[in-house]
């Protein structure tokens, strides 16, 4: 009897100190979680991300040029955000349109230098502002995820205002990303004629599992799994989810992908993922030498705009 009672008392304290672990365990992912959640994708903690100003930024010509050139223009997203954007139309009519994505923790004024030439070939110049990023409202960065629709409704806007218009989307890092992301979309309008990516990354999920190992040293399981979940649960959406290469499965706009053989930030394996994975019919990609992350213009500038501007030569009127 007293041996059935000891059984039972010690099966009952293995039960609870199990309980505990599984308690303890729990809110040490839960911290872990949020803790790189915030590091990561909200602004307001001052971790790795944070929203730029204009005047934290060493400003170039081109950056200058566009500011000072450009136009304001406004949207409000479907979930009711103020988003920004510049606008530069050419001096003479044209039709051609250039949407243009920064990346991670950037400013429309930070592309100036690819505007510039997109400008140059006769297209008038869109740079939204990301969400959370420059003027535009939101409380978290999405690494293009929610980004995929502000950008269906910002050339649903240059539609609106030119129903012959023929728009191309560019981006770079997570822009390149962003725009990826948006090529699957089943309500980007017929005027998008090409999309074109610079090193943007296949999911979200494989590029802060590279920064994690990186940046920390972790594996990804368990604590990216906690910080996804954080992610669904506070933004809307999970790492695996937020995926260029589902988007791309679905798409049937011309592709250029573009990406520089030295970068690490997002690895240039990731070029090749992308490019597989792209359904459109008319597809072309370009590796650049030496380029690290986002340097593949500066690289070989002469190979780099002769291979767009052959591009849109191609699915351009």
């Amino acid at each position: 009897m007293k041996e059935s009672v000891k059984k039972r008392r010690g099966g009952q304290i293995a039960l609870i100190v199990l309980a505990v672990l599984l308690v303890l365990i729990a809110g040490a992912l839960t911290l872990a979680g949020n803790y790189l959640f915030n590091f990561a994708l909200d602004p307001q903690t001052g971790g790795m991300f944070h929203s730029y100003e204009e005047d934290e930024w060493e400003l170039t010509d081109k950056m200058v040029w566009l500011a000072e050139n450009a136009e304001d223009r406004w949207l409000t997203s479907h979930d009711g955000l103020a988003l920004h954007a510049l606008y530069l139309p050419r001096p003479e009519p044209s039709h051609k349109y250039a949407v243009i994505c920064h990346g991670y923790g950037g400013i429309p004024q930070g592309m100036g230098g690819f505007a510039s030439h997109f400008y140059d070939m006769g297209c008038n110049i869109l740079t939204p502002a990301a969400r959370c990023h420059e003027l535009s409202q939101g409380r978290y960065a999405s690494m293009g995820w929610l980004e995929r629709e502000d950008i269906v409704d910002w050339v649903d806007a240059l539609v609106e205002q030119d129903r012959s218009a023929e728009i191309i989307l560019f981006g770079v890092s997570m822009g390149g990303a962003t725009v990826m992301m948006t090529a699957g979309e089943a309500g980007l309008s017929p005027n998008v004629k090409c999309i074109i990516e610079d090193c943007g990354y296949s999911s979200v999920w494989d590029e802060f599992a590279g920064q994690l190992e990186e940046m920390f040293g972790l594996p990804t399981f368990p604590v990216l799994d906690a910080a996804s979940l954080v992610c669904q649960v506070r933004a809307g959406f999970g790492f695996k989810e937020a995926s260029s290469v589902e988007s791309l499965r679905k798409t049937s706009v011309p592709m250029l992908f573009i990406h520089g053989e030295d970068d690490t930030f997002v690895p240039y394996w990731m070029l090749d993922v992308v490019y597989e994975a792209c359904a459109s019919r008319s597809k072309e990609r370009l590796s650049i030498p030496g380029a690290g992350h986002g340097e593949a213009a500066a690289t070989d500038p002469e190979l780099y705009w002769s291979t767009v501007e052959g591009f849109l030569a191609k699915h351009m009127g």
